[in-house]
């Protein structure tokens, strides 16, 4: 595909897509079109193959307990966060 004709706004529709389509959430025809674009578009394919990998990383990792002050802390930054960007 040529860059110079390589329309980016395909590629922002696409990449709201990914995590449904990783999970198979998607219709079929929503599905090819995804695959497709990312046959032709490399930065799409790596987003793509990243994302899965990812995920696969993610299911795989076994669950370790945190200390309490690490969890004390964390919830500390959250609040922090929330405080200072309240979502209204």
């Amino acid at each position: 595909m040529s860059h110079k004709k390589h329309d980016h706004k395909e590629c922002v529709a696409m990449f709201k897509k990914l995590s449904e389509y990783i999970d198979n959430e998607l219709d079929q025809v929503t599905c090819d079109d995804i695959k497709k674009h990312a046959e032709n578009c490399m930065p799409c394919k790596t987003c793509l193959e990243t994302l899965r990998q990812t995920v696969t990383l993610c299911k795989n990792v076994k669950d370790q307990p945190v200390s309490n002050a690490f969890s004390v802390r964390l919830k500390d930054v959250l609040n922090q966060m929330i405080n200072q960007n309240p979502i209204n």
